[in-house]
């Protein structure tokens, strides 16, 4: 995607929720008086997604490599690399709701999964000041981290339906009835959202829980497309990997929780905004066929 496909979305985004932003601003006091800054808020949300887009590793390079030597036609009214960290927490709340506009059409068949957000070395947690407080230590199968879980459900197409953040140490079935809202069909998980209550309460609200089944539990019958299904649940692990490694949603640089935030919502933004996701090319209509196949 070129950078004025990307603007194009972005600031016609801003244009129809700055009139609802700004009297809420002044309305709660957080501001005075309206002034546009200098860089308008959609060149600087457009810039931050672009970042995420581009093959650099490290935004104070990218700003200052990059977009300065090579963007200045696009953005005439650049600022410098101080005070364009400066502005970025102002873009936080517009950057989650457009997020959310982003988010896909559910299609009945969906993929649940949490992956760990680490915010700095084991050595160094003693000594970590910016997320003290927030981020907790926790285990995963890859071993110890100190930090927070992100939370993602993706439908079949690879589209972000819901996402949450949490720290560390959350039981990745509690987020599990807030993220599945307004989802129906079929969920499908690892061996670490298996509840018996968890299953029933999904169940009232019509979204099937199907997981695969612990050592000591009874075997059971499936129907072959919920096999199938369940053994493609890597599409949700494929995408995490290209948030970590192409969006670059981790990093242990931050020193600031707002801009630690900018950084992931940013990340996911421009992952909705990639040309080709990973999916499943499933056909529903044999999909259909299949389920009543046991």
């Amino acid at each position: 995607m070129s950078l004025l496909e990307l603007f194009c979305p972005v600031d016609e985004f801003w244009k129809a929720f700055r009139p609802h932003w700004h009297p809420q601003l002044l309305a709660h006091k957080v501001i005075k008086r309206v002034r546009e800054p200098q860089l308008s808020v959609s060149e600087i949300m457009t810039i931050i997604i672009h970042f995420h887009q581009s093959h650099y590793r490290d935004f104070k390079a990218y700003y200052t490599q990059y977009v300065m030597r090579h963007l200045r036609s696009e953005f005439p009214a650049l600022v410098s690399y101080n005070r364009f960290v400066e502005l970025m927490p102002s873009v936080l709340i517009p950057l989650c709701v457009y997020l959310h506009q982003q988010k896909g059409t559910p299609t009945g068949i969906s993929f649940i999964d949490s992956t760990p957000i680490t915010v700095c070395h084991n050595r160094r947690v003693s000594r970590h000041k910016v997320f003290r407080g927030l981020a907790k230590r926790s285990k995963t199968s890859m071993g110890w981290f100190y930090g927070f879980k992100l939370h993602l459900v993706v439908s079949d197409k690879g589209d972000i339906l819901a996402c949450c953040l949490t720290p560390g140490n959350i039981d990745d079935r509690k987020p599990v009835p807030r993220l599945t809202k307004g989802l129906f069909g079929k969920l499908f998980a690892d061996k670490g959202y298996i509840s018996q209550q968890l299953f029933e309460l999904l169940f009232r609200q019509g979204l099937e829980l199907i997981t695969k089944l612990r050592r000591n539990m009874k075997n059971r019958l499936l129907p072959l497309a919920d096999k199938l299904l369940l053994r493609k649940r890597a599409i949700i692990e494929t995408i995490n990997d290209q948030l970590k490694n192409i969006s670059q949603i981790e990093h242990s640089r931050h020193r600031s929780v707002t801009n630690f935030l900018v950084n992931l919502v940013a990340g996911l933004i421009a992952y909705t905004h990639q040309e080709k996701k990973p999916s499943l090319n499933i056909n529903h209509k044999h999909l259909a066929l299949l389920s009543t196949a046991v």
